[in-house]
């Protein structure tokens, strides 16, 4: 059923999926845009938010690395307050990585220069304060790239939203229990206060909890992946403020330069992460995510194995502050898919429902371009090939226990589910 441009549209989700979406069709003239979420955006607990992101060109995938160096111009005009371009280096351990090799490849054939090095301390010439001490390092330097203030970003993405006229929900009225249906069709959604709202569209953009509304975990499932922050002096963040962002391609571990002002230092790990079990109230099957009705950072507790790898990776970045106490930890929500590419399209079954979905850690630094290729899709424009790349498939009989390891960025050990004990503590 096509849609007409005064029809009530809901987004479920206000992160990076969410927000861009809203905006870029309320730039296209959809005039009756309502985003839902339990919290407002920046929401605390989502995968957009916090101190930083990583901005990058450096990918293996050719799509992935045409469309960050798209959202870089609008990382360095309309977001530009939000951007820092440090530079970034990855690391392997190993002799060789085919990450980095196709990564390298992309931004030299797309006329990017990078510095190679076969030992990291080669690097303190570019960066006179790095400290880094990784003995087998090797792989390169970009000189373009950094990271961008995520929850401020989200902020000034929300806030363009509502000067175009989205309407928000959060709260009881904001919390989507479950989709609503008529038949095969979806027609609005059921929310916590008990009573629900109607819609000739639903757009969900809920990341590590769309399991929770629909039945797909052959294509995205979600992981809890560790992260570290540490309070410096601003002597020690003076000394350490010109440093790149770097990520150890072996471990997974990657570190941001301090904060400006705030002398906040991050670590985090991008990898295979921790996985909960919980029951799926729309299939009554186990499956991973955050909790629903409740924050996902107010713990800060991390599993034992998981700290101590980020201290690891602490030790190796920062020798000097290798016994520094944390001043707050927790597990950062990522939505799994099996080759890392996002999840864009319509339901194949469901009418009524668009599906955008599928970081895979690694969607917030598109966020300039993000809301464009999503909405192209919604409009059924998008070229074939970003079709296919995106389509959310329908489950076959080999769908059981599928891996969703990624697109060859992620290091460290395999995924672990957290005990009873463990998710206790979450």
């Amino acid at each position: 059923m096509s849609i007409q441009k005064a029809d009530p549209i809901l987004i479920i989700g206000a992160g990076v999926f969410g927000l861009s979406t809203a905006l870029e069709l309320s730039k296209r003239g959809y005039q009756n845009i309502t985003v839902l979420d339990r919290h407002v955006p920046p929401v605390a607990d989502g995968s957009s938010v916090d101190i930083s992101r990583i901005i990058r060109a450096d990918y293996a995938d050719p799509v992935y690395h045409q469309m960050a160096l798209e959202a870089y111009k609008g990382w360095t005009s309309t977001y530009a307050e939000f951007y820092h371009e440090s530079g970034f280096i990855m690391i392997s351990e190993t002799p060789s990585n085919l990450y980095i090799e196709q990564s390298k490849q992309n931004i030299i054939a797309k006329g990017g220069h990078i510095d190679e090095y076969s030992d990291l301390t080669q690097m303190r010439d570019l960066y006179p304060s790095l400290e880094a001490d990784i003995p087998r390092a090797q792989g390169y330097h970009n000189p373009v790239g950094g990271w961008a203030d995520a929850a401020g970003s989200i902020g000034r993405l929300a806030s363009q939203c509502s000067v175009a006229g989205v309407s928000f929900m959060t709260g009881r009225r904001g919390t989507v229990h479950s989709l609503r249906r008529s038949g095969d069709r979806v027609v609005g959604v059921n929310i916590a206060d008990g009573s629900h709202i109607l819609a000739s569209k639903v757009i969900l953009a809920t990341g590590a909890w769309s399991n929770r509304l629909i039945d797909i975990p052959y294509a995205a499932t979600s992981s809890g992946q560790p992260v570290g922050f540490i309070q410096l002096t601003a002597e020690e963040g003076r000394l350490l403020e010109k440093n790149p962002v770097m990520i150890n391609m072996t471990t997974g571990v990657f570190s941001f330069p301090p904060t400006p002002d705030t002398n906040i230092l991050k670590l985090a790990r991008h990898g295979y992460g921790f996985a909960t079990e919980v029951q799926s109230e729309v299939s009554g099957h186990p499956i991973s995510g955050p909790r629903r009705d409740s924050s996902n950072v107010a713990s800060g507790y991390l599993p034992e194995d998981a700290d101590q790898a980020l201290r690891q990776g602490l030790k190796q970045f920062f020798p000097s502050l290798q016994d520094r106490p944390w001043m707050n930890r927790r597990l950062c929500w990522y939505t799994d898919t099996p080759n890392g590419d996002f999840i864009i399209d319509h339901h194949p079954t469901l009418q009524g429902l668009f599906v955008a979905t599928g970081g895979a850690g690694h969607a917030f630094k598109f966020l300039p371009i993000l809301g464009k290729y999503i909405t192209d899709s919604f409009e059924n424009t998008a070229p074939t090939d970003l079709h296919t790349k995106w389509r959310l498939k329908s489950p076959t009989q080999e769908s059981g226990n599928v891996d969703m390891s990624g697109d060859g960025s992620r290091g460290g050990p395999p995924l672990r589910k957290l005990t009873v004990m463990e998710q206790s503590k979450l």
